[in-house]
């Protein structure tokens, strides 16, 4: 990767540099299970397809109970992804398409000693350098295992909260997106990645999501395998 380490962990910010530079975030907890609740389900229905993701609060009770909050109160409805980076992250949950901010809750609790890992395909919470207990909405999906944001830089490492189980093909497609520089930000898709609608669905409904999308998984390789022996010379 051409960019160092430090750039690419600068690039996690959940805030633009002016407000950075204001009063810092004040960290807050919102309200979580007394024990640990069974697993939730979230669906991103965005310009470019649908994305399930499976979250885990037994692990992460802060975070998901944050991020549920968001969901539920239709803030990520019109937000975009932000931030492409190959090979490493898909950010968003913070800005709509014309680039503005939106107006979050304040920072929580960092739970970043939970055990989950920036693995290929999980969700984590963006937030701002040096300040471990920053994150509001803004997350990011690992296209990658980032080992790097599993460590210990500023006082803490990146939580990990969740983890995609239908709609990698997507992710994979929107980082695939050509960027540009907009508005003072880098790597800002060119043609917009809208999250339309994020919505709690059932564990029935991410079942058949699931099954729908090793379906189409399993028909595009064998349309591809058709076609790499379609190619070849007869013997």
């Amino acid at each position: 990767m051409m960019k160092t380490i430090a750039t690419i962990l600068s690039s996690l910010l959940t805030v633009s540099v002016a407000a950075a530079q204001g009063t810092p975030v004040t960290p807050t907890t919102p309200a979580a299970p007394d024990a640990p609740a069974a697993v939730a389900f979230v669906e991103f229905d965005t310009t470019m397809g649908n994305i399930v993701l499976e979250l885990n609060p037994a692990k992460a009770p802060i975070t998901v109970a944050n991020f549920l909050s968001y969901v539920n109160s239709g803030f990520y409805n019109g937000t975009i992804f932000h931030r492409v980076m190959p090979g490493f992250v898909v950010q968003g949950g913070g800005f709509t398409a014309d680039m503005k901010q939106k107006n979050t809750q304040p920072g929580i609790t960092n739970e970043w000693r939970n055990g989950l890992k920036n693995d290929r395909g999980t969700i984590s919470m963006a937030r701002l350098g040096n300040r471990p207990d920053s994150a509001t909405s803004q997350f990011f999906l690992n296209l990658v295992d980032n080992k790097m944001l599993d460590a210990n830089r500023d006082g803490a490492a990146y939580a990990v909260f969740g983890k995609v189980v239908a709609g990698m093909s997507v992710v994979d497609a929107i980082a695939k997106q050509p960027t540009g520089n907009v508005q003072g930000m880098q790597d800002v898709p060119k043609t917009a990645v809208s999250i339309e609608k994020a919505s709690v669905i059932t564990a029935e409904q991410a079942k058949a999501a699931i099954e729908a999308d090793a379906a189409a998984a399993a028909a595009a390789a064998a349309a591809a395998a058709a076609a790499a022996t379609a190619t070849q010379p007869a013997k």
